[in-house]
């Protein structure tokens, strides 16, 4: 048999990809298609660089930091700083029922990645031009408004992404696509918090902060170019049939699939290690008088936790998605209990400003498992059209639930920061324990 040449660039990329697995068999090919395991090492990289792109657009348009200051800048008003978080993850979670029954009815589903990713870019430009051109409400009014575009934009990526991955990379690969990109973030993430730390964020203009943004739609441009030009095998397409009505119908997963109806349920409380996060921020302005200083000490902590544990959780879940889940949500809820518990029991070291972003590296890098297991299993879990039906059925349910939990701060007037750390600590405690429950899908 006639045995087709390897170019010197193809033989590069086969190298290199067998040497990041770290596997003898690096062209394992489990759940793909024949078509798509010859073009695995090109793939995996391709969606590696586009995942950074994006990540790193998203480390530089934070809404917990360079979004949030800009509306300090412009002097809008507290409601819509307070909106930022909700909008951006609510909004691109809510919707993915509607958006799945079109990504459905696409044989090849990359273009809709990279529709999102051009919408995304067109958003943060917009929010750019908000910050030259406004001030005050209409500010606020306008950077929410991007938002919402910016969120839903993020729904189509989200659901064409995951199923793009299963088509293209073999099941026990999935994770290091993730990991090793959150790894890229997290280091681009580390500067923006020195950055910060050394007092860039306390003396910038506006217009700096207006190139920031352009900056970060220039990075989902970028994405967009290379995501592009990964090589997908058209897949499964289903007609044209009503799209609220199929959402309805989808909706009855919960119901007749009970091993996705248990992950969707130990998802929705293992969100305590995102839940958790701004509530350690809350207790160290309360606990001490360095807040400021502390503040780039936890984006800091943010991008090192990604840098420092996304490969080490990328190659667990690809080993056991739901033991992932079950110890890094058993250490978000360990971490918040330790936490309180040094509130109570050392209240000499509670004023310490350098404690509370230490904690948050720990929850930070317990939230990065919890992330990548449950990105993981999902996709395992399922094949076909049926992968994009748990991801928008799973997203839309956990958007809706992250508006309920997101009143849980409301708790804070009439309980103390520590106790709503202890109430999220619980669920995460329970979402661990749900999560052992969960099918093991194997390697």
């Amino acid at each position: 048999m006639e045995q087709q040449a390897t170019t010197p660039a193809e033989s590069a990329l086969d190298k290199a990809y067998r040497t990041l697995v770290n596997e003898e068999d690096a062209r394992v090919c489990r759940d793909i298609s024949p078509e798509a395991c010859r073009v695995v090492p090109e793939n995996f990289f391709l969606q590696i660089a586009a995942q950074f792109f994006t990540k790193l657009g998203d480390a530089i348009a934070n809404p917990k930091t360079v979004l949030a200051w800009v509306l300090s800048a412009l002097a809008a008003p507290g409601i819509f700083t307070a909106f930022l978080v909700p909008v951006r993850e609510s909004g691109s979670l809510l919707p993915q029922l509607l958006i799945a029954s079109l990504v459905r009815r696409q044989a090849v589903r990359k273009w809709t990645y990279v529709l999102g990713n051009l919408l995304q870019a067109a958003a943060v430009l917009a929010m750019a031009g908000v910050a030259l051109a406004l001030e005050g409400v209409a500010a606020g009014a306008g950077i929410i408004a991007a938002l919402v575009l910016f969120s839903l934009a993020r729904g189509l990526c989200s659901v064409a992404s995951k199923d793009v991955l299963g088509k293209t990379v073999p099941k026990t690969r999935r994770g290091q696509v993730n990991g090793w990109s959150a790894t890229a973030a997290g280091l681009v993430t580390v500067g923006v918090g020195l950055a910060l730390w050394l007092g860039m964020g306390a003396g910038a203009g506006v217009g700096l902060y207006a190139w920031l943004l352009a900056g970060a739609a220039a990075l989902w441009l970028l994405g967009a170019g290379v995501y592009a030009a990964i090589r997908e095998e058209p897949g499964e397409t289903d007609g044209g049939a009503n799209a609220i009505r199929q959402a309805v119908a989808r909706l009855n997963l919960l119901a007749t699939d009970p091993p996705f109806r248990r992950f969707v349920l130990a998802r929705a409380l293992l969100l305590c290690s995102a839940l958790t996060a701004p509530f350690i921020v809350a207790l160290a302005y309360e606990q001490t008088s360095a807040a400021a200083l502390a503040l780039g000490l936890f984006v800091i902590a943010d991008g090192l936790a990604d840098l420092l544990s996304a490969p080490f959780w990328g190659r667990f879940a690809d080993a056991s998605s739901r033991r992932v889940m079950v110890y890094a949500g058993l250490a978000a809820a360990l971490v918040g209990i330790a936490l309180v518990a040094v509130v109570y029991l050392l209240p000499g070291l509670a004023g310490q400003a350098a404690l509370y972003p230490a904690f948050f590296f720990l929850l930070a890098v317990a939230h990065a498992g919890v992330r990548m297991g449950r990105k993981t299993y999902v996709v395992d879990l399922a094949s076909g059209n049926q992968r994009t039906d748990y991801v928008a059925v799973s997203n839309t349910v956990i958007g809706a639930v992250l508006l309920l939990t997101g009143l849980i701060g409301a708790l804070t007037a009439v309980v103390p920061v520590t106790g709503v750390i202890l109430i999220l600590s619980a669920m995460g405690l329970a979402g661990a324990w749900l999560s052992a429950r969960l099918p093991e899908l194997g390697t």
